[in-house]
This record gives C-alpha cells, structure tokens and sequence, in this order.
C-alpha cells in the first residue's frame, strides 16, 4: 500500500507574508500594552532617617481586568532575593489577605485604588536596598510584572545648599524691583511734562488775549475813540 506523506510548505518571504508579519506585530503590541503594568511612581527610590517609618509605593492597572491576581515584595539581601510579603487578589472589589514574611511591616494597598504598597516601621540600616514589587495576572496567561524601588537609609538628611536659589531669588527680585520702579518714574515723568504742556498752552493762550488788546483788534477792551466831524 502507498503511503502519501503530507507535510506543510513553509512560510514564502514575499508582499503577503509581510503585511501578515506586520499585522501580527501590531497585534501583538497592542494586547501587550493592555496588559499588566507595576509602577512605583516617577521617582523611584526614597532617602530616609534611620529610626523613621516609610512608606514603598506600587500600584498596578490593567486594561482587561484581573482575576487571581498575584502579587508580592521582594528584598534583594546582598544578592539574594527574600520574600517580604505576598497575595493573591481575586477580583478587583475585593481586599486580598496578604502574608507577612518580615518583621515591621504593614500592608497599606487598598485594591479599590490597585494599591499594593507597605509600610516598614523603624527602619534601619539593614532596610537599605531594593526592593521590587511583582505581579502576575492569569488572564493574560501569567506573564510576569516587576518594578523596582530603592530605600537608602541615613543617620541625617543632607541640608540642600541653598546659595544659588538665594542667587537666583535675590537677582530675580532685584529685577523685578527696577522694572516697577522704572515704570513709575516714566509715568511720573510722563505727568510732569503733561502739566508742562498743559502750562504752556495757557500761557500761550494768554498771552494771545494780551497782544490782541493792545493792538486793538475786534473784540479787545481798548477804548475806542469816534472819527472827528469836518467843520
């Protein structure tokens, strides 16, 4: 008996596989961008004093929902990354119980806000390192999410040097302060010279009214004497 084999050509380089190939991609990226996202903020470290509580900010969206979501901290230990807590939110109404693996810390997230951040109370100097907030969603077949936050523990906060802000505030003021007073000496300027003006045109004036009296002309108060009869 004959046996026919059936294999499959592959894929031909050409106009159509292309635009497929584009198609493909553009599809993949735009459910790509509808997936999960972690973020710790537009700044993502934090300098704090030894002894104080901080606070390590991560939150998560996502376009197509949650079911399950898992999430949890860890603390890169000198290479070696230890659980700090952990959870597992079913829905996204819902306050997940999460589990603690570490002293002094408390879970502040509220997943009405897709908050999952933690307090550490009482830092010390071991608290100095990363920290990385992960999280894994099974409707987007579980692919992984992490962000990573920094936490530099010191005995004092640095004093910013603030020679160049007094500089730059001194020399802003200063020209502010000579443009206001150079716009009120030209509007005094420009009074002066309208009273000025004003003076001489009634000056001017009156000087005119004198000049027609003593001429004689129409309209003068000189005395005007009768033309003498011929005998």
């Amino acid at each position: 008996m004959e046996v026919l084999w059936i294999g499959v050509e592959p894929l031909k380089s050409g106009a159509p596989y292309a635009a497929f190939s584009v198609v493909f991609t553009l599809l993949y990226g735009m459910w790509s961008a509808q997936g999960l996202e972690m973020s710790v903020g537009k700044i993502p470290y934090l300098e704090a004093v030894n002894g104080s509580t901080v606070m390590l900010p991560c939150t998560y969206a996502s376009c197509i929902g949650i079911k399950n979501l898992y999430f949890n901290w860890q603390f890169n230990d000198s290479g070696i990354m230890t659980k700090v807590c952990e959870a597992e939110i079913a829905s996204e109404d819902v306050e997940p119980p999460v589990k603690i693996f570490r002293e002094r810390v408390e879970f502040v997230g509220k997943n009405h806000k897709n908050n999952v951040s933690i307090l550490l109370w009482n830092i010390t100097f071991e608290d100095t390192g990363q920290y990385t907030c992960y999280g894994r969603n099974p409707k987007e077949k579980d692919r992984n999410h992490s962000v990573i936050f920094t936490l530099i523990v010191v005995d004092e906060l640095k004093v910013a040097d603030k020679t160049m802000t007094i500089i730059i505030a001194s020399a802003v003021g200063g020209a502010i302060a000579f443009l206001i007073g150079f716009m009120l000496l030209k509007n005094f300027t420009l009074f002066v010279l309208a009273k000025l003006e004003e003076k001489n045109k009634e000056c001017l004036v009156t000087s005119s009214g004198i000049d027609n009296t003593e001429n004689g002309l129409s309209g003068s108060k000189a005395d005007s004497k009768p033309t003498p009869k011929k005998k």
